[in-house]
């Protein structure tokens, strides 16, 4: 059997000054993901793809190290503004947006877009601990 040729995907290399950061911080993990202004993902990493599993998901830590892989990524790409949109209840909220500051990127804007119903779905039911 002829052996498969393997495809490597070719890195674009985008001279981005600007983009946005959607910062998703729910209980369990938090993702962050950079686009240019359209929209188009540049780079994005989160509390699994940092190398942390289970409950340590959900630490502010796992949340600072996802957005520092992030930005990483995205200042390679020659970005230096981001405007910053927060979305979920997650602990890892702030700690992801210091990170995106320590790693060299200038914040335009933060704004929280989480999603908040009109009497919708009814929620999980309490816990008794």
């Amino acid at each position: 059997m002829a052996k498969k040729k393997f495809k490597s995907k070719k890195k674009i290399i985008r001279n981005l000054t600007e983009g946005i950061a959607h910062i998703q911080a729910t209980f369990n993990n938090t993702i962050v993901t950079i686009t240019d202004l359209k929209g188009n993902s540049v780079a994005w990493a989160s509390a699994g793809t940092s190398g942390f599993k289970g409950s340590r998901k959900s630490t502010p830590f796992a949340a600072q190290m996802a957005a520092a892989k992030a930005a990483k990524t995205a200042k390679d790409t020659g970005m230096k503004e981001i405007a910053v949109y927060v979305k979920g209840p997650g602990s890892g909220r702030e700690s992801a947006i210091r990170a995106l500051q320590a790693a060299g990127l200038q914040i335009n804007l933060i704004k929280d877009v989480t999603p908040i119903p009109h009497n919708g779905c009814r929620p999980p039911k309490r816990r008794r601990v």
